[in-house]
């Protein structure tokens, strides 16, 4: 593929993930509230629809990954991923009650079979040079587009409640559903290894390692949706939700491409071991602060 065409390529990519993320977030930010103070569930019941959602991202990526290594077809995940998102945000403004929200947050999770094929793309279009920019410049697209999505949900929920607000936070995901399908032409001949199976022995140890650390890692993470009400309890009022939400999204969508252009020049290993330091001093942060200022 020519230069021109990987251009154009990494750029309805990155136009179709910023507006997924855009419709994702106009829900996001206001997610927790809409579950317990709407619907009625409590911190457990959060918890277990978000378990269940991150348990999906997991399943769904893994699998969609091997898959169309497999089968050397990447669009018609990507599509089906955001195709499942618009469906699901559908679900959301006509459920009533949690129980009835599971099914679709479940699809909506699942939409994440879009994720491993979509890099896998990237990867294919990328140098060693500039692969670090071309994910720092798709995750920045990630997050512009959320921190859009936070803002309109700021000025729209007021005006239009929380089901209208989800209804049209659909519609981003079915315009990215459109620029994947006749927008991106998939490569036939790719050069990226497929594997014939799978097997955890032809993993290279460095891989493995990666899994080992990303594993304890999410041990000792936690959803987004605890701090939104761990802030509340700690003296936000919930119309400021939102707006810590897209502080947190701010400082993603600034710092992903400027080190995804600094792993380019002094390596992936670095500032994977910073994330991991960055994140272990946020929580202790969080255990002894417990005021604004810390949260923040």
């Amino acid at each position: 593929m020519s230069d021109e065409n990987s251009n154009k390529t990494l750029k309805h990519l990155s136009l179709a993930s910023f507006l997924n993320d855009m419709g994702s977030d106009m829900i996001a930010s206001v997610w927790p509230i809409f579950l317990t103070s709407v619907l009625g569930a409590n911190m457990a019941v959060l918890g277990f629809v978000d378990g269940i959602g991150i348990a999906f991202v997991s399943i769904s990526s893994a699998v969609s990954g091997y898959l169309s290594d497999r089968f050397k077809k990447r669009k018609i995940f990507i599509w089906t991923g955001y195709l499942f998102a618009f469906i699901s945000r559908i679900g959301y403004t006509i459920s009533s009650t949690w129980t009835m929200i599971i099914p679709f947050r479940i699809l909506d999770r699942s939409g994440k079979i879009r994720s491993a094929p979509r890099d896998a793309i990237v990867a294919e279009l990328s140098t060693h040079e500039n692969r670090g920019r071309n994910f720092g410049l798709l995750r920045t697209y990630d997050n512009f587009g959320a921190v859009s999505g936070i803002i309109l949900s700021l000025i729209l929920l007021p005006i239009l409640g929380y089901r209208k607000l989800f209804f049209l936070a659909a519609i981003p995901s079915l315009i990215a559903v459109y620029l994947i399908v006749k927008k991106i032409k998939e490569s036939t001949k790719s050069e990226t290894r497929i594997y014939k199976g799978l097997s955890f022995k032809l993993i290279s140890k460095n891989l493995k390692l990666v899994f080992l650390l990303s594993t304890i890692f999410s041990l000792g993470s936690f959803s987004y949706s605890f701090l939104l009400i761990y802030a509340q309890k700690y003296g936000f009022r919930i119309i400021t939700l939102p707006l810590l939400y897209l502080v947190f999204t701010l400082v993603a969508s600034v710092t992903s491409l400027y080190f995804g252009k600094l792993t380019d020049r002094i390596g992936r290993q670095p500032i994977l071991m910073l994330s991991f330091v960055l994140w272990a001093l946020t929580l202790m942060t969080l255990i002894f602060g417990k005021n604004n200022t810390a949260i923040i």
